[in-house]
């Protein structure tokens, strides 16, 4: 049985179960943000000791079968040497995990403003949804509107 589940635990399936299993929690920072449900779920260490549990194995397997660590801080060498890195399955779903991770906490964190701020859920649905698929724009966003919602300028906090 063991080897069965670690036969399945591919790259590809590994890549396809993170996709796949983040967007209910999503929908949830989105449509039911401050109900009890989304954070038991969301706002617990649950989901982040799930996804940094499937960072460490797919770390191990990487180093355990491609490439040692020091091949990998290459990667702050020159832009040749990341473009190498991102041509591995193992180093790209890393890489696909950290922006997974990063950008969930970013949501997360942009729910809990809006509830703080009295902002609208279907204000803050925009934010969320930018920073779903390209975070940095999305916390710009979130930025102009909690000025808006706010009524001041805060660099921190």
């Amino acid at each position: 049985m063991p080897t069965q589940f670690i036969n399945y635990l591919t790259i590809e399936n590994i890549y396809l179960w993170t996709n796949f299993s983040i967007i209910p929690f999503w929908l949830m920072l989105i449509i039911i943000p401050n109900s009890k449900f989304t954070q038991v779920l969301v706002n617990t260490v649950i989901l982040p000791l799930i996804l940094s549990s499937i960072y460490l194995y797919v770390l191990f397997q990487m180093v355990v079968t491609e490439m040692t660590i020091l091949e990998v801080l290459k990667l702050y060498v020159s832009l040749d040497n990341l473009y190498a890195l991102f041509a591995t399955e193992s180093f790209l779903t890393i890489f696909w995990l950290h922006f997974v991770s990063l950008n969930l906490f970013l949501g997360l964190w942009v729910a809990r403003d809006g509830y703080k701020y009295n902002i609208p859920k279907s204000v803050v649905f925009f934010p969320l949804v930018l920073i779903y698929f390209t975070g940095p724009l999305g916390i710009v966003l979130h930025w102009l509107v909690k000025i808006f919602y706010g009524k001041r300028i805060t660099f921190h906090d």
